[in-house]
């Protein structure tokens, strides 16, 4: 599987750094088809990192591989509400879901 995104060495301002890279047509397709799934990657990623928390110690309080949560963070691993859930709780998050038109 080729990626798209281009990795950054720092954090960024989210938005910036999406204007920047929407400005790629293939990005841009890619975005229009996973968008929602890599900003609740880059969410779970930002909030691991404010917490000082690594990768492994996520995956040990969801009780999974490292492996999954390195996946999910890059935006290659499908989310159930459930997972959804369990991160937004060891971050002490509210997990938030609408259907909007």
């Amino acid at each position: 599987k080729k990626k798209i995104i281009k990795k950054e060495k720092k954090a960024v301002d989210w938005q910036k750094y999406l204007d920047r890279q929407l400005r790629d047509q293939s990005v841009r397709k890619y975005y229009d088809e996973y968008g929602k799934q890599l900003e609740i990657a880059y969410q779970i990623l930002q909030l691991r990192k404010k917490q000082k928390m690594s990768q492994t110690e996520l995956a040990r309080r969801l009780k999974t591989k490292q492996s999954n949560v390195a996946r999910m963070e890059a935006g290659q691993q499908n989310f159930t509400t459930d997972t959804l859930q369990k991160v937004a709780d060891i971050f002490k998050r509210q997990l938030k879901g609408e259907f909007v038109k």
